[in-house]
């Protein structure tokens, strides 16, 4: 992050810097399982919240997670077995690895069970499963699990986003306006620095972003399907009466503090006939999808934008955010950007007034 062009987070109104978090290569492994030995004492164990049953030889209790989590924490797998990228609609997708590896030759889980007097079990490399874990103490079983649950989040959290929530605003129409937009721009503002035609986005791939997930199996893909259905029967259809929601696209403002210097250019949008379904909506699917734990919550609210211009583009055509961070093998890329002046682009198309419309 250059000091000039910080990332910028707006909340309540207030406009706050994101400041990177650095994070070391540590020589020696052993002060990586002090650092995930001080999480895992933080954790908060009595919890009442956990399935625990009581069998003739003690006490189970069993964890569901995807094996690309427990293969990283448990047996120091350095490759995902069976995990494949994932075909967006955008783009491919690749999972990382992360580069903390916590455990050497099973470690992590000899010292939990040790520390909690259990047994745990755990699928082999490549295969989906649950963990189980099984002790003579109740209070020990419980324990373990809420660990479990710390290092669990934990890694999860280090992922990259895999998939993203969105609506396209790709019709034929709408990419049509969008090239005449994008024609103007380049005859009127091509002279002013880092504005060429590489940093549009693709007409094809014109979307409204509700949120980002990281899903790392299957049954999580299979889940989110299940929970955008979800939302349909309860309350999309009832917001949108069921019919395709007109929105227009109408005025262009920059993401950053400075608009000579302008990283990520988006265009306003907004439901036709001034109604607020279109953000009610995103909000209840976002909520939905914040409260299942699959999105972070950072925010209440989405900020409706369709990107146009983005300086990720230049040397990525399919760079979407933190998606271009990490290569297919997991090696962190650093990209500098080379930010635009947009200043006569906003002088000369913020009351731009052709609306772009499109149906949802």
């Amino acid at each position: 992050m250059e000091v000039l062009r910080p990332q910028l987070l707006r909340i309540g109104g207030r406009v706050y810097r994101k400041n990177p978090i650095q994070e070391q290569t540590y020589q020696h492994e052993e002060e990586d399982d002090d650092y995930y030995h001080g999480l895992m004492e933080c954790a908060e164990e009595p919890c009442e919240a956990y399935e625990v049953v009581q069998t003739p030889q003690g006490f189970r209790c069993t964890v569901k997670a995807p094996s690309l989590l427990y293969n990283l924490i448990f047996f120091n797998t350095s490759n995902f077995c069976g995990f494949q990228k994932i075909t967006l609609g955008c783009q491919d997708i690749y999972p990382r690895r992360p580069r903390h590896i916590v455990g050497k030759r099973g470690d992590t889980r000899k010292k939990l069970e040790v520390e909690t007097k259990t047994s745990i079990t755990i699928p082999k490399p490549g295969q989906e499963g649950e963990i189980v874990i099984t002790g003579q103490h109740r209070s020990g079983v419980i324990s373990a699990r809420t660990r479990i649950d710390v290092l669990l989040l934990t890694f999860r959290r280090k992922q990259p986003f895999t998939h993203f929530l969105a609506f396209f605003l790709n019709e034929v129409e709408v990419q049509e306006r969008f090239l005449k937009f994008q024609e103007e721009v380049l005859e009127k503002c091509s002279m002013d620095h880092g504005v060429d035609s590489t940093i549009f986005q693709n007409p094809k791939k014109l979307h409204l972003t509700i949120g980002m997930l990281v899903l790392l199996s299957e049954q999580e893909i299979q889940q989110t399907c299940e929970m955008l259905q979800q939302c349909k029967e309860e309350f999309i259809d009832d917001i949108s009466g069921g019919k395709p929601l007109e929105v227009e696209m109408a005025g262009i403002e920059y993401m950053n503090d400075d608009p000579g210097m302008v990283d990520v250019l988006y265009a306003k949008v907004h439901m036709k006939d001034g109604s607020n379904r279109l953000q009610e909506l995103v909000d209840r699917v976002l909520e939905r999808f914040q409260a299942s734990g699959l999105i972070v919550k950072e925010w209440n609210s989405v900020k409706l934008h369709a990107t146009v211009m983005n300086t990720l583009f230049r040397k990525d055509p399919n760079a979407e955010g933190r998606y271009n961070l990490y290569t297919a093998d997991g090696k962190y890329i650093f990209k500098e950007r080379e930010s635009f002046d947009g200043r006569n682009i906003l002088k000369v198309f913020n009351m731009y007034t052709q609306s772009i419309l499109g149906k949802l």
